[in-house]
Parts: structure tokens; sequence; C-alpha cells
């Protein structure tokens, strides 16, 4: 079950969103970073077992989650 939610990057006041909560193995996870990214248009990274995207993406990555049959809480 996966978590979405929008926070704000300590260093720069930002808003970025934080998928948690991913079960998955590394490359399953940078699989799945890589085509969030380039579906939102925007950067990010893998932070151990999360992906953290640049801005407010919250409604496009639940639906592109939803499509690819992940739950969501």
């Amino acid at each position: 079950m996966l978590k979405i939610k929008e926070a704000r990057n300590p260093k720069t006041g930002k808003p970025v969103t934080v998928i948690s909560g991913i079960e998955h193995n590394p490359q399953v996870i940078e699989n799945l970073a890589s085509k969030l990214k380039s579906r939102c248009g925007t950067g990010g990274h893998i932070d151990k077992k999360s992906i953290i995207l640049q801005g407010s993406q919250t409604e496009k990555v639940k639906s592109i989650l939803k499509k690819e049959g992940f739950k969501i809480s």
C-alpha cells in the first residue's frame, strides 16, 4: 500500500511529492521513479524505499500509479 503526501523541501522550502511504502526491490523502485519523473516532467530522486519528486504532483502521481495497478492509501 503506497502513501502519497506533499511536503516541503527542508533546504529550499519548495513543495515536493513523497511516495512511500514501496515494498519492491531497488530495480523496480528505480524503474518506477524514472517512469514517474518522465510522465510528470519533473526531477526527483530515490531515498531508501521512497521516491521524492519535485513540485506538487500528487494528483498526477495518483492517477499514474492507479493505472499501473498499485494500491494507494
